[in-house]
């Protein structure tokens, strides 16, 4: 059931064929290519153009015929022949042509047509993203070599894919019963229609003894992509829309997918499937996944509110059995092309198979971190050897062994799809975790009830917590190789930020903070941010506004201003030696001006403030002019100091 390539897959009966003439072929081969009959339309097609035909309808045709049936590279040379014909094509040619030469491994040629794409087609979401990850190569390059990967020792000739855990077994999609001679092949793929079976896990996770599964809920047509409660008592799965011995279907009397859910009676007999409510005879549903606590299904539909072909949509599993309204993951997860197969662990890891974002060829396998606040991460491509230039999709792992299961239609399998077992070698995301202890810096005592701030590099706030009764605080997850500041804050405590660097390897950064006491003695004469600790506030080269990092440690002297209500202060500017004494001089004023003004404006009585720029004439260390100095020394001299002249 190839129902990766389109979500849904119709029900034909046979259709004989007893010769054509080259038009009449080409009308035969269009009714059968209506009818989804894709096998039966591609040979004919394919007779009709080794005469010499040449139709860009034709090759339209033919070319969607393999590429809905994820035969890339066939398809390739149909959608070659198109373009070579010239003249108007739709936009979406250029997609799909660029997505079959990714197969045939060029890569340059796709990219030329992703640009084309892109031009044509300026809304779709698809030439949007390649646009701003036109070095998707280098993401996948970096996020290859972590598995292992080989033949999960029990594929056949047939189709075999989508795989799901139940205790000791795996169970898994195949179309390998051939049955008696009456058994029915599908019109699409010329593959018969798929099973659930189980295999049995060795204790080196070898697979064996494939049998099948669940014979009181197959029915004739097409079972598929299983999933497990967590106790076992309940199993949904992929069904054609087939219920009472009748088949449903769409207004165009195609019979699409449905999600059905059924009960474990004893050890081996399941109740009678039926339908989950979200289910419609108008549109599919299918490849059902659980949260790791039960109570979030995702599945994969074309339901009203999708953005392309199939999209990721979750819903609730209510405590009495019954289901929320299902929703859409959003465009950061879905594309207008296929967002199909998804997988939710128990680490809040999201993997899913799609065509629409940028990928080595076919579909291809990406994760997004699921945040704690329900959003998603950037889809990220797991690379090579799970990806290849085909179709790659139901990823299945297990994230105490990290080993696992995924299927693929990949060069060198033993038939249509195959089931390949994996171990993961290292994480895909790089995941460090931030915490520490807030103590007084004094004495080193436990300060509990602290206010601990997780900022990014520009002072944005992300999170923000208190300490612990033993004085812990904790972040959780932060991103690896990422610069972060950190503010602590207590009653009668300085406030105090820390600047820290996350590591590039997964692991844990300990940040200790100590804060000091607020109480100090100052006297006339002292430089305000010296005897409270806040930082010198620096300027851009040549600029006099107010940075954000100057900002918060103007904050600082607010508050100490607020403390102390009498207290005056003469704001002193200075800058670097580069331009003439003359500028810099004017460039200081417009520094000490700017900075009362932010003072003023934040509530501070102009009649507290002096101020006076100072040029060049004060620096700080050995760089006056014609002394080569590094840029950070430069940056040394280009401040404000605050010094107190009453309180």
């Amino acid at each position: 059931m190839k129902n990766k390539v389109l979500l849904y897959i119709t029900i034909l009966g046979a259709m004989a064929f007893n010769g054509y003439s080259q038009s009449g072929g080409i009308k035969k081969a269009d009714k059968q290519y209506a009818k989804y009959a894709y096998i039966d339309a591609t040979q004919t097609y394919e007779r009709v153009a080794a005469k010499g035909y040449k139709s860009a309808d034709m090759f339209q045709k033919l070319g969607n015929a393999y590429y809905f049936n994820a035969e890339l590279e066939k398809a390739n040379k149909w959608y070659g022949e198109l373009f070579a014909m010239g003249g108007d094509i739709a936009p979406e040619y250029y997609y799909r042509y660029a997505q079959t030469l990714k197969s045939a491994g060029d890569y340059a040629k796709a990219d030329q047509m992703m640009v084309q794409f892109n031009q044509k087609a300026s809304a779709d979401l698809r030439g949007q993203i390649f646009k701003d990850k036109q070095n998707y190569m280098d993401v996948i390059k970096a996020n290859s070599g972590r598995y292992t990967i080989g033949d999960a020792g029990i594929n056949s000739k047939y189709s075999d894919y989508g795989s799901s855990f139940f205790g000791k077994k795996l169970v898994f999609t195949s179309s390998r019963d051939t049955g008696s001679f009456a058994q029915k092949k599908h019109k699409w793929t010329n593959q018969y229609f798929t099973n659930m079976y189980a295999a049995e896990i060795g204790k080196d996770d070898s697979l064996s003894n494939p049998v099948k599964f669940a014979k009181s809920i197959n029915s004739k047509f097409h079972e598929a992509t299983p999933v497990f409660s967590k106790d076992g008592k309940t199993v949904y799965f992929t069904r054609n829309n087939y219920n009472d011995g009748k088949k449903g279907k769409d207004a165009n009397k195609i019979t699409l997918l449905k999600i059905y859910k059924a009960t474990l009676k004893d050890s081996t007999n399941w109740s009678d499937a039926t339908e989950v409510p979200f289910n419609s005879d108008s549109y599919s549903t299918a490849h059902p996944t659980l949260s790791a606590d039960g109570k979030t299904m995702y599945f994969a539909s074309d339901m009203p509110g999708t953005h392309g072909q199939s999209d990721i949509w979750k819903v609730t599993i209510n405590d009495d059995g019954s289901f929320g309204t299902p929703v859409n993951l959003g465009t950061g997860i879905n594309t207008e092309g296929k967002e199909t197969f998804p997988t939710i662990t128990d680490e809040n890891e999201l993997y899913f198979a799609t065509d629409g974002h940028p990928g080595l060829g076919g579909l291809d396998i990406f994760m997004s971190k699921v945040n704690a606040d329900g959003s998603y991460g950037e889809p990220q491509n797991i690379g090579t050897p799970a990806n290849s230039p085909q179709d790659d999709f139901a990823y299945l792992i297990d994230t105490k062994t990290r080993k696992g299961f995924l299927s693929s239609n990949r060069t060198g399998g033993q038939g249509y799809d195959d089931i390949y077992k994996f171990t993961e070698t290292r994480k895909l995301i790089c995941e460090q975790v931030l915490a520490g202890v807030v103590t007084d810096l004094e004495t080193g005592e436990i300060l509990a009830g602290a206010k601990v701030t997780l900022m990014d590099d520009k002072f944005n706030k992300i999170k923000e917590v208190t300490s612990d009764a033993e004085g812990k605080y904790d972040f959780g997850t932060v991103e690896c190789g990422k610069i972060y500041y950190v503010r602590g804050e207590k009653e009668t405590y300085e406030t105090k930020e820390q600047k820290v660097t996350i590591s590039k390897e997964t692991g844990k950064t300990d940040l200790p903070i100590q804060l000091e006491k607020k109480v100090k003695p100052v006297t006339v004469g002292d430089d305000l941010a010296k005897a409270f600790g806040i930082k010198i506030i620096y300027f851009d080269l040549d600029k006099w506004d107010i940075r954000s990092d100057a900002a918060l440690e103007l904050e600082k002297i607010l508050d100490v201003m607020k403390q102390y209500p009498m207290m005056k202060i003469d704001v002193r500017s200075h800058t670097d030696s580069r331009q003439t004494k003359k500028y810099n001089q004017k460039l200081s004023d417009r520094r000490a001006a700017s900075t009362i003004d932010w003072l003023v404006a934040n509530g501070v009585d102009k009649v507290r403030l002096t101020g006076k720029g100072y040029g060049e004439t004060k620096l700080v260390n050995k760089c006056a002019d014609g002394v080569q100095c590094t840029e950070e020394e430069h940056q040394a001299n280009r401040r404000s100091e605050f010094i107190i002249t009453g309180l």
